[in-house]
C-alpha cells in the first residue's frame, strides 16, 4: 500500500550506507523512542532486505510488521489527556477562527465597511494560523512543545485583549479597521499558529494507525465546541456590556484554555533535533504532493460557508440580525457530531483516506444545495448540514494527513509543510467569494457555485491520492 512513500525513503531500493559513527539505517524504521529497541531492524538486516531478490512488497510486509508491533500506548488515562489538551488547543486554533461570521457582522455595521474589506481581518487570521505550522511543527518535532504552546497562547490572549480596546469606535473610522487588523488579524493569527502543531503531533505519537484517526477527530472536535462558545460570548455579552468587555470575557476563557493546555501536555518520544525546517524530499512522494494539491483547494472554499452564512440570512431570507448569529452556532454545534463519528468511520472500517474524499463529496453537494435556499425553515436544515458535512471533512483531515507519514516523529514537520502551502488558499477564499458577491450586485448564487465547484475538485483529487497508494481495489481500507 505505501510502496511509493517507503521506495522514496529507500531511495529506491537502495541500501543505506553503513558507517561506523552513525546510524542512518535505524532512522527509517524506527517508530518509538530512541531508549526503545523494540520494533526495529539492524543495518545488516536492512542491507540483506534491500539487496535480496526477493520483491519489494515482501521488504513492505517487513515494515508493516514493525509498524504494528510498535509500543503505542493506544489508550489510557495519560493518553486521553492528551487528546483533551489537543482539543482544548483546537477550540482556540480553530474554534477562534470559524467564528469570525460573528465578528463579520459587528465590524460591518459598527464601520460600514464592504464586506469582502473585513473579510480580509479574518482570512489573515487564517492565513497565519495555517502560515506558520511549518515552524511550529518543526519546534515540536525538536521537542519544545510546552516553549511552543505557551508562546502561541500567549499571543491569542494578547491579540484579543487588543482586539477588545480598538474594536469600538465610530462608523467608518479607518484606523480603526487598521488596529483589528493588527491585534485580531496578526497577532492573534500568528498565535494560533504556533499554539496548533505541538498537541497534534503529541497526540500523533501516542496512537498507533489502526486507532489515529479516530482520536484526532476526537481532539478536533474542540473546534466545534470553541466554535460554540467564542460566538456566543460575543453574541450575548455585547448587549449587556459592550463589544470591549465581551471581548475581554473572550480573552479570559482563551486564558483559561491555556493555562489547563499547557499544564497537561506530556510528550513520549524522544525529539528529533537535527533535521531541515522543511522536509523537501516529502513532496518527492505522490500521495503527499496530491494531497498538497488537494487540501489547497480545499481549503480555497471551507470557510466559505462560515463567513457568509450570518450575512446571507440577514440580507436574503431577511432574518433579524440575533437570529441570523443562531444559524452559526448550529452548524458549529452539529460539526461536534460530525468529527467523531467521521474518525470512528475510519477507524472501524474504510479508513481516514477513503472517508475524506466522501466527506469533501458530500460537503460539495451541501454547498451546491445552498443555491436553492430562500426560506428561514430552510436555512436551518441547511446550517445543520452544513455543519455535518463541514465537521466530518475537517475532522477526518488530520487523520487522512498522518497516514502519509510513517515515522510520528516527522509528523509535525509534515503535517506544518502542507497547512503553510495551504495557508494561502485560506487567505483567499473568503475575499474571492466577498468580490464575487459584490461583483454580483449582492447575489450569492455564483459564490456558491465557485465554493461547491471548488470543493468538488478537491474530493476529486483525494481520490486519486487514494489511487496512487492502494490502485483500483475499491474495497482496501486507505
Amino acid at each position: 500500500m505505501w510502496s511509493r512513500t517507503v521506495e522514496t525513503n529507500l531511495e529506491e531500493g537502495k541500501p543505506p550506507e553503513n558507517t561506523t559513527d552513525q546510524e542512518p539505517q535505524q532512522q527509517y524504521f524506527r517508530f518509538s523512542p530512541p531508549t526503545d529497541h523494540r520494533g526495529t531492524i539492524s543495518g545488516e538486516e536492512c542491507c540483506s532486505l534491500a539487496s535480496s531478490s526477493s520483491s519489494s512488497s515482501s521488504v513492505l510486509s517487513k515494515i508493516e510488521d514493525i509498524e504494528d508491533s510498535s509500543d503505542y500506548p493506544n489508550g489510557g488515562l495519560l493518553a486521553w489527556s492528551q487528546v483533551l489538551v489537543a482539543m482544548l488547543v483546537n477550540m482556540l486554533a480553530w474554534g477562534y477562527p470559524a467564528t469570525f461570521g460573528v465578528y463579520q457582522l459587528y465590524y460591518v455595521d459598527t464601520l460600514r465597511l464592504p464586506s469582502s474589506q473585513v473579510s480580509w481581518i479574518g482570512s489573515a487570521q487564517t492565513f497565519l494560523a495555517l502560515a506558520t505550522c511549518t515552524l511550529s511543527g518543526r519546534l515540536a518535532d525538536a521537542g519544545h512543545i510546552k516553549w511552543t504552546m505557551t508562546a502561541g497562547c500567549g499571543m491569542v490572549v494578547f491579540g484579543t485583549f487588543m482586539t477588545s480596546l480598538c474594536g469600538g469606535g465610530e462608523p467608518g473610522e479607518n484606523d480603526k479597521y487598521w488596529q483589528i487588523f493588527l491585534a485580531q488579524g496578526i497577532c492573534t493569527g500568528f498565535g494560533l499558529g504556533i499554539c496548533f502543531m505541538p498537541p497534534l503531533s503529541v497526540v500523533n505519537s501516542y496512537f498507533s494507525k489502526e486507532k489515529r484517526s479516530f482520536a484526532l477527530a476526537v481532539s478536533a472536535t474542540g473546534t466545534g465546541l470553541g466554535s460554540i462558545v467564542f460566538p456566543a460570548i460575543i453574541q450575548y455579552l455585547t448587549p449587556k456590556f459592550g463589544f470591549a468587555w465581551a471581548v475581554r470575557c473572550q480573552a479570559f476563557v482563551a486564558l483559561m484554555i491555556s493555562v489547563i493546555a499547557v499544564a497537561l501536555v506530556r510528550p513520549r518520544l524522544e525529539p528529533r533535533r537535527s533535521g531541515p525546517l522543511v522536509e523537501w524530499k516529502a513532496f518527492k512522494e505522490v500521495p503527499y504532493r496530491l494531497f498538497v494539491v488537494g487540501a489547497f483547494l480545499f481549503f480555497y472554499a471551507i470557510f466559505f460557508g462560515f463567513f457568509f452564512i450570518n450575512v446571507y440570512a440577514r440580507n436574503i431570507v431577511h432574518f433579524p440580525t440575533t437570529s441570523s448569529v443562531h444559524l452559526l452556532i448550529i452548524a458549529n454545534g452539529v460539526s461536534v457530531l460530525g468529527r467523531p463519528l467521521a474518525g470512528y468511520i475510519a477507524d472501524r472500517h474504510i479508513g481516514a483516506i477513503n472517508t475524506f474524499c466522501i466527506g469533501t463529496c458530500i460537503l460539495s453537494v451541501v454547498l451546491f444545495s445552498w443555491m436553492g435556499v430562500h426560506t428561514r425553515a430552510g436555512m436551518y436544515v441547511f446550517s445543520a448540514f452544513l455543519g455535518l458535512s463541514t465537521g466530518a471533512a475537517q475532522g477526518i483531515y488530520n487523520g487522512a494527513m498522518s497516514n502519509l507519514t510513517k515515522d510520528p516523529r516527522r509528523f509535525g514537520t509534515r503535517f506544518g509543510m502542507i497547512n503553510t502551502t495551504v495557508a494561502f488558499a485560506a487567505l483567499a477564499g473568503p475575499p474571492t467569494a466577498g468580490a464575487i458577491i459584490d461583483h454580483d450586485g449582492g447575489r450569492y448564487k455564483w459564490a456558491q457555485v465557485w465554493a461547491g465547484t471548488v470543493v468538488l475538485h478537491a474530493s476529486m483529487i483525494f481520490m486519486a491520492v487514494r489511487i496512487s497508494i492502494s490502485g483500483w481495489k475499491l474495497k482496501m481500507k486507505v
